[in-house]
């Protein structure tokens, strides 16, 4: 028995490693690395006060899970010190939810192992919900904010620009569209491996994103040569380096305990509670995700997982908007920041949300 669990968590982890991590996770890591050298942390939470722009805070805050590669935990000390600084309720409701929600690792991970639209309608949803989430909460609670701000200055943390925006914007890109022909020549391998397009998908299909993973990776390289100096390179190596001793141990481990979860959960079970695609199934899954602790990216496989088993594609996206941004112990530390009824009405919206959300998508995919 236990022998046979070893061997499921050998052969999640042998699958995962050849067929995910040199086109997908490695030049993910990298832009991770870039975004914490490159992109000023000051720069996006000046964005955030109860005096500023709201659409603008709002939006700032929803998109920041992109900048961000942070779990449920991790994104607290962050959404503590802009409220403490003054930042308004529904922005950094936004940001709270948004920072373990969406980023480039959560986006690329989630279309190559799951599929695209799961992917997708994961991207799409934790920016959705951010912004909805953040105005439902601010809406709520109105009348205390409008007096706790009473009189407040803008909000505001000092940027620092050595680059121009034009410069960063280029280089970023660059960097995406690498991601993103990398990540697809792994998706055309499994295709070929699976019987499909033995002609035109073969050739043309190989050498496409290979041709212009190879063009975009030495754009890369001549860009940040040319651009950056050498100790800005050096920092970008090690944040990267962080990251990845911070993010693919544990992440490795998930893939494992996937493995053997896998292996121990009988495939009757899921499919009696979260094969279908019911209010309760959706409910359900969504207050698991609520409770359960996630670290960084390591929803994906489990959710992989469990699909395997027969869990309904609803159940899964619930669970992948759920999971990520609510834990028991995300719960007890933003309660304690912003008091027990916000928090409750907060991880409430989370949750109701996610599993409609997660029914209504069911229905259609």
């Amino acid at each position: 028995m236990i022998v046979d669990l070893i061997n499921s968590g050998v052969r999640a982890l042998s699958e995962y490693l050849s067929a995910h991590v040199l086109t997908c996770l490695i030049p993910a890591f990298f832009i991770a690395g870039a975004i914490a050298v490159f992109v000023s942390q000051a720069a996006v939470m000046k964005y955030f006060g109860a005096k500023a722009n709201k659409w603008l805070a709002y939006t700032v805050a929803s998109f920041s899970g992109a900048i961000l590669a942070v779990c449920s935990c991790t994104i607290l000390p962050l959404f503590a010190g802009i409220r403490q600084r003054g930042a308004g309720l529904g922005p950094a409701i936004a940001f709270l939810y948004s920072g373990p929600a969406i980023n480039v690792l959560a986006i690329v991970y989630s279309a190559k192992l799951l599929g695209m639209d799961l992917g997708v309608a994961r991207a799409v949803g934790a920016i959705s919900f951010a912004y909805i989430v953040g105005f439902i909460v601010a809406f709520v609670f109105r009348k205390e904010e409008e007096k706790l701000h009473e009189g407040d200055g803008d909000f505001a943390l000092p940027e620092e620009r050595k680059h121009p925006l034009w410069k960063v914007t280029i280089y970023f890109a660059v960097m995406v569209i690498l991601l993103v022909a990398a990540s697809s020549i792994g998706l055309v391998i499994e295709l070929i491996n699976n019987g499909a397009g033995k002609g035109v998908v073969s050739f043309s299909g190989k050498m496409v994103p290979a041709v212009i993973t190879l063009l975009f990776l030495t754009a890369t390289v001549w860009l940040s040569m040319v651009w950056y100096d050498r100790e800005e390179r050096t920092a970008w190596m090690k944040e990267t380096g962080k990251l990845v001793w911070k993010i693919l141990p544990i992440l490795l481990a998930g893939v494992f305990a996937a493995g053997i979860i896998k292996e121990l959960l009988p495939q009757s079970v899921v499919q009696k509670w979260v094969g279908g695609n019911s209010l309760g199934n959706n409910l359900l899954a969504s207050v698991f995700g609520a409770l359960m602790y996630f670290s960084t990216l390591t929803e994906v496989p489990i959710v992989k997982a469990l699909m395997d088993l027969g869990m309904g594609k609803g159940p899964a996206l619930t669970l992948l908007l759920a999971g990520p941004s609510l834990s028991l112990p995300n719960m007890i530390v933003i309660s304690r920041v912003m008091g027990v009824k916000r928090t409750g009405v907060y991880a409430v919206t989370v949750i109701v949300m996610s599993a409609i959300t997660g029914m209504v998508f069911g229905r259609f995919f």
